[in-house]
């Protein structure tokens, strides 16, 4: 864990500490200097201090902020899953330059973890009993409904700190109506040891490997992400791909074209059976791109496109940036016809 964790120093929600989970963790990490703090979401020396792109990914390594989540609410999704679960942690520790979540924190986002995992369990249980049986199959599953448990952080990372994301898939395997479903690109083998019965989804993230190098900052290569689906599904994991973010460039579909064949090669029939993908196009923000610019302009190279792209202004008020309308089609097109041709296997959840 040292290459990706070195934790040093812990903001702390004095509440957390009084917490058994809040306890566990300050435990884990002994040497660590405490901060006490009011609030997790606002902590000047490490959210929206333009200083720290400088010190980017030393931030997301050093530092773990410890607090209680507050707002319990199941928010309703419908693509990729039924519901969006209440956050168990938030930020990571990795430092993809695409990713969303650094648009709402400021200029850093190391990993919160919140200690109040038995109230945040205790609603999962109570919402999912609330639904009763799904009444009919949709894009996310045909007979469960489905829970994303890790919308704001990689539950692989998180499951490092604490054992909040186990607490999460034994409950879950508990619930007869239901499966938790999280998306990752850090492969963590502790988690082949949980027995989950088939109710966690885990979807691998995966893009062309010439990609990756540039984008996928402190994650794990995608050739150790291929290797590990077949054994997560001997587990009793449901494995599934993103395929995410697909990013338009010269040469992009050759590349995905071999991608395709690596997945092709290094997955078992057992796997290719209950495999599926979802495939999501790049969207990117040009806040974040002027973050990036600060410690990695290279990335920019790639994902900052502006004869590519249109700005659409996205739900909460951001101004997002996205390939153009038509445009954009014509790539999905391309992408899922070549999955026919050179992986028919796997199926698309959807595309967009």
């Amino acid at each position: 864990m040292s290459d990706l964790l070195d934790i040093q120093r812990i903001y702390l929600e004095p509440a957390a500490a009084d917490l058994p989970r809040g306890r566990e963790i300050l435990a884990r990490f002994p040497e660590a200097a405490i901060v006490e703090v009011e609030s997790h979401q606002r902590i000047p020396e490490v959210h929206g201090d333009e200083a720290n792109v400088r010190r980017w990914v030393r931030i997301k390594r050093e530092a773990l902020v410890l607090g209680v989540k507050k707002t319990l609410t199941a928010r309703t999704n419908g693509r990729s899953a039924d519901f969006i679960a209440p956050s168990t942690a938030n930020g990571c520790a990795m430092a993809c330059a695409y990713c969303y979540v650094p648009r709402h924190k400021g200029y850093s986002n190391p990993i919160t973890v919140f200690a109040n995992i038995e109230r945040i369990s205790a609603y999962l249980r109570r919402h999912a009993a609330r639904q009763g049986g799904k009444p009919q199959p949709n894009e996310c599953d045909p007979v469960s409904w489905v829970y994303d448990i890790g919308e704001n952080s990689d539950c692989s990372v998180d499951a490092r700190i604490s054992g909040n994301v186990r607490d999460l898939v034994t409950l879950f395997r508990e619930l007869p109506n239901a499966k938790a479903s999280f998306a990752t690109k850090h492969v963590n083998r502790d988690l082949l040891e949980w027995d989950p019965r088939g109710r966690t989804r885990i979807r691998f993230s995966l893009m062309p490997p010439a990609d990756s190098r540039v984008l996928d900052i402190r994650t794990s290569g995608i050739e150790e992400r291929i290797a590990a689906i077949d054994d997560f599904v001997a587990a009793g994991y449901e494995v599934h791909v993103n395929l995410s973010p697909v990013v338009v460039r010269d040469g992009w579909l050759e590349d995905w074209a071999g991608l395709l064949d690596q997945l092709t090669a290094g997955t078992n029939a057992a796997t290719k059976s209950q495999l599926a993908a979802e495939i999501i196009f790049l969207t990117h923000n040009r806040a974040l791109h002027e973050i990036n610019l600060g410690w990695h302009p290279r990335a920019e190279e790639l994902i900052w496109r502006p004869g590519l792209q249109q700005v659409k202004r996205s739900q909460n008020g951001d101004l997002n940036v996205r390939y153009r309308t038509g445009a954009k089609g014509s790539y999905v097109t391309a992408l899922t016809d070549l999955i026919g041709e050179r992986a028919p296997y796997l199926r698309v959840r959807y595309a967009f």
